[in-house]
């Protein structure tokens, strides 16, 4: 079992920065690859970002490319994400998650473990 945990979600105005904290309790964080994912109301849950065992490889939604930039510590058991340049279409609850498969996958479904999830709202 993992466990995770988000923090750092809140209210923020249209262009400004917040960054999500995830910390993971349990298995070998390192054996995971880790995700972000969204879910705004009516909608379904999207992939945002994900990273690799050891961080060397990262890849994006297009939505968020160029904005948004993940990142972990492996020493600390953490993966981030940092958003800038934050626009109303990004309000949503923000979910991370971990897998264990070596196959690079950003579907839902795919995702072994997931977090309680933080709330993101970007006010215009």
């Amino acid at each position: 079992q993992v466990q995770l945990v988000e923090s750092g979600g809140g209210l923020v105005q249209a262009g400004g920065s917040l960054r999500l904290s995830c910390a993971a309790s349990g298995r070998t964080f390192r054996n995971y690859a880790m995700g972000w994912f969204r879910q705004a109301p009516g909608k379904e849950r999207e992939f945002v970002t994900d990273i690799t065992r050891s961080g060397s490889s990262t890849y994006y939604a297009d939505s968020v490319k160029g904005r948004f930039t993940i990142s972990r510590d492996n020493a600390k058991n953490t993966v981030y994400l940092q958003m800038n340049s934050l626009k109303p279409e990004d309000t949503a609850v923000y979910y991370c998650a971990a897998h264990s498969g070596w196959a690079i996958t950003h579907t839902v479904n795919d995702y072994d473990y997931w977090g309680q999830g933080t709330q993101v709202t970007v006010s215009s």
